[in-house]
C-alpha cells in the first residue's frame, strides 16, 4: 500500500495550535512537534467505528490494550514488558511530572542533558525541584553525552533523578546501547534514578536502532512512552509509565491521582490500539519519507545557507541549527521570521538559555512542498539579515 505524504491538509481554522496560534494567513508553521500528515488509515478507520457508536462516556482501558503495547515492544524492539508495569495517563509530559512528584522531595536535585525539550525544565520547577544542567557536548557538529560531567553532579547527595530524552530532542541523536549503559552505570552507582521520555522513540533513520533504556535496566529506570509523535496522535492525549518496581509504581500511581491525570479518552485508547497493530506499515513508510525532507533542507542548505551548520539528524522530525556564523541571537532571529517571513521556528532558547543559544529548531514533518516553501522564506530573511 502506498501512503500519499505529499497532500496538503488544510489545518487553518481547525483549533489547531500549530497553525491557529498565530493569525497570519499565509504562516508556514515549523515549530511545535507534530506533524501535518493525516493519521495512518487503520487508525482513522478504528477511530470512525468508535465514533459511529455515539456515546463516549468514561472509559474502561482493555486488556488488549496492554497487549498491544506489550507485543509492539517486543516484536519491534525486543524489550519484554509485563502487564503489571503499566501505567496509562493523558500525556507524556503530565507522566515525568507526576513521576517527578512520585520520586522527589521539594529542593531534591533533578539533572537535564542540555539543551533539551523546554517542559522539561517546567516539569521539575513545578514539582519544587533544583534544576541541575549537564550540557551535551558539541563535537564535530555531533552531540554527545558528557559522562565525566554527569558523574560529578550524580555525586551529589541531593541529586535523585535524571530525566534522559531517549532519541533526543532537539539534538537529534538516537542514543547507542554503549551510551545509555554507561549513563545507567553513573546513575546506579550513585542512586540516581533515570526517567526516560521515549516519546520519538519509533522516528530513527538511517540504520540507526533505537534503543529502549528499559531494556537495558528496568531495576533503574521509569520510561514513559505514547504512539503520540509518531503516528500523529498527540491531540488524543495518551501515554504510559512503565515502572518495574512495584513499590515506585504504586508511588507514581498515587502521584497520577493527585495531578488528576489519571483518565484516558476512548479515543486515545482506540489509536494505541489500531497503530501498534496495524500501523507498521505506515510508519516504515513515514520514517522513509522523513528523511527524503531531511536529505532536502541539508541540500537546500548547503546551496542556499552554507554559513549555517545542520546537526545530524538520527531521529525525530526536529532539526537543530547552528545559526551562530549570523552574530545574533536565536531569539532575535525567530522574532523576525515570524514577523517578516511568516515562517515560525523555535529559538534554541527555549531548550536551554546557555545550551541553546546560537541555535534554532525547525519541524519538517509536512508535505516537502510545503517545507521548501518555509525554508525559502528562512533563506530570503537570512539573506537580507
Amino acid at each position: 500500500m502506498t501512503y500519499d505524504f505529499d497532500a496538503i491538509v488544510n489545518r487553518r481554522g481547525s483549533g489547531c495550535y500549530k497553525w491557529d496560534e498565530e493569525p497570519a494567513a499565509d504562516l508556514i508553521p515549523m515549530w511545535v512537534a507534530d506533524m501535518d500528515f493525516r493519521a495512518a488509515p487503520a487508525i482513522r478507520e478504528a477511530l470512525q467505528q468508535r465514533l459511529d457508536h455515539g456515546v463516549f462516556g468514561y472509559t474502561l482501558v482493555p486488556d488488549a490494550y496492554y497487549d498491544a503495547i506489550i507485543r509492539w515492544f517486543s516484536r519491534r524492539h525486543q524489550w519484554t514488558i509485563e502487564r503489571p508495569w503499566v501505567l496509562y495517563t493523558s500525556g507524556v509530559v503530565p507522566a515525568l511530572s507526576a513521576v517527578i512528584k512520585a520520586m522527589t522531595e521539594p529542593g531534591d536535585e533533578v539533572i537535564l542533558q542540555t539543551p533539551v525539550y523546554n517542559c522539561f525544565f517546567s516539569s521539575v520547577r513545578n514539582n519544587q525541584c533544583t534544576l541541575v544542567e549537564n550540557p551535551l557536548l558539541l563535537k564535530d557538529g555531533r552531540y554527545e553525552m558528557d559522562f565525566d560531567g554527569l558523574e560529578r553532579v550524580c555525586q551529589s547527595p541531593r541529586a535523585k533523578l535524571l530525566v534522559l530524552c531517549n532519541p533526543h530532542n532537539p539534538a537529534g541523536r538516537v542514543w547507542s546501547r554503549d551510551e545509555l549503559t554507561r549513563l545507567n552505570d553513573i546513575c546506579r552507582r550513585n542512586g540516581v534514578v533515570v526517567v526516560s521520555d521515549e516519546i520519538h522513540n519509533e522516528l530513527v533513520f538511517q540504520g540507526r536502532r533505537y534503543q529502549p533504556f528499559g531494556a537495558i535496566s528496568m531495576d533503574n529506570a521509569i520510561v514513559c512512552t505514547s504512539p503520540s509523535k509518531s503516528f500523529n496522535t498527540a491531540g488524543l492525549q495518551n501515554a504510559n509509565i512503565i515502572c518495574a518496581n512495584a513499590e515506585w509504581r504504586a508511588r507514581i500511581d498515587r502521584a497520577i491521582n493527585i495531578n488528576e491525570v489519571c483518565d484516558v479518552n476512548p479515543f486515545g485508547v482506540v489509536a494505541l490500539m489500531a497503530a501498534y497493530n496495524e500501523s507498521e506499515a505506515w510508519l516504515d513508510a513515514l520514517c522513509d519519507y522523513l528523511w527524503e525532507n531531511y536529505q532536502a533542507l541539508c541540500r537546500f542548505f548547503s546551496e542556499q545557507l552554507p554559513m549555517l551548520r545542520v546537526t545530524p539528524l538520527e531521529g525525530t522530525y526536529l532539526v537543530w541549527v547552528d545559526i551562530r556564523a549570523l552574530g545574533t541571537t536565536s531569539d532575535a532571529l525567530t522574532d523576525r521570521l515570524l514577523r517578516e517571513g511568516h515562517v515560525q521556528v523555535n529559538s534554541g532558547t527555549m531548550y536551554g538559555q546557555t545550551a541553546g543559544e546560537g541555535f534554532i529548531r525547525l519541524n519538517i514533518a509536512c508535505p516537502r512542498a510545503q517545507m521548501m516553501e518555509g525554508l525559502r522564506r528562512i533563506a530570503h530573511i537570512i539573506t537580507n539579515y
